[in-house]
């Protein structure tokens, strides 16, 4: 992770979002260190998600200001904000199952390629050069996270858990600078829990990819992150190191409850 000296990766100031009389964010500003994992904790209806949705460009804050590596995105549509390097999961898994793993992942290069459209299409010269890259790149992303077994297989006819490892590798597919991850783990068993934790220390260790993390799982948040922030009604009531978040009286009023603190 970067010293404090350099700019924040991304940063969040003071952002409002309101769904009719509902205010699912009321001023929140955060920051990202580029090489860190952050992550973001809170009770259902906290607005975890809708902070993700802000800043993949699913959802336009009024007011507020998003910038990414000093570039301002506040207002950009999802695809161009992709197209900068931000690369994202979901809460519920949004892969096509009718597809092959390896189609699957292969859908996380598109905003890599780069060449035009009739090249692509008829497979020759630099499309077809690119087709290999992008196939060589893929089918690393593949051996990485452990699922070469299933490659061929549709991703609709995977458990649960692979299913979550197949979008976390469409993601990764596109190699992002900064990957949010809403809720990776959500619905798997320990083991699995244990192998996606593992893959997103490796994605920020190995990679250097920046992560962005929504998760329930307390004992996976507090072994894993390097900073944590704590959303209530919308609004941030703490952030801090694990250590400290574990200690805060607000988050053990709010959220963890008093059976968790040591």
């Amino acid at each position: 992770m970067e010293g404090s000296n350099h700019p924040p990766m991304l940063e969040v100031k003071d952002v409002h979002i309101s769904f009719g009389v509902l205010k699912a964010l009321n001023g929140v500003s955060l920051h990202i260190k580029k090489g860190e994992i952050l992550a973001i904790i809170g009770p259902n209806g906290a607005g975890k998600t809708t902070m993700t949705n802000v800043i993949s460009g699913v959802c336009h804050p009024k007011p507020g200001r998003i910038l990414f590596e000093g570039k301002d995105i506040t207002t950009m549509p999802p695809h161009h904000v992709a197209a900068l390097g931000i690369a994202r999961t979901f809460q519920n898994v949004e892969i096509f199952k009718g597809m092959r793993v390896l189609d699957n992942i292969m859908m996380g290069r598109h905003l890599q390629m780069r060449s035009g459209f009739l090249s692509q299409g008829i497979y020759w010269g630099l499309g077809q050069k690119e087709e290999i890259r992008h196939r060589k790149f893929v089918e690393w992303v593949i051996d990485w996270l452990e699922i070469e077994h299933i490659r061929k297989t549709p991703a609709g006819m995977l458990a649960y858990g692979l299913q979550k490892r197949v979008e976390l590798g469409r993601a990764l597919a596109a190699e992002p600078k900064l990957l949010l991850l809403d809720e990776p783990m959500g619905g798997m068993n320990v083991d699995e829990k244990e192998d996606i934790a593992r893959f997103i220390l490796d994605a920020n260790e190995e990679l250097g990819t920046t992560i962005f993390l929504i998760e329930h799982d307390m004992g996976v948040v507090m072994d894993i992150s390097d900073r944590v922030i704590v959303l209530e009604y919308g609004e941030k009531i703490a952030e801090g190191t694990p250590a400290e978040i574990k200690n805060n009286e607000k988050v053990i009023k709010a959220y963890l409850g008093t059976a968790t603190r040591r």
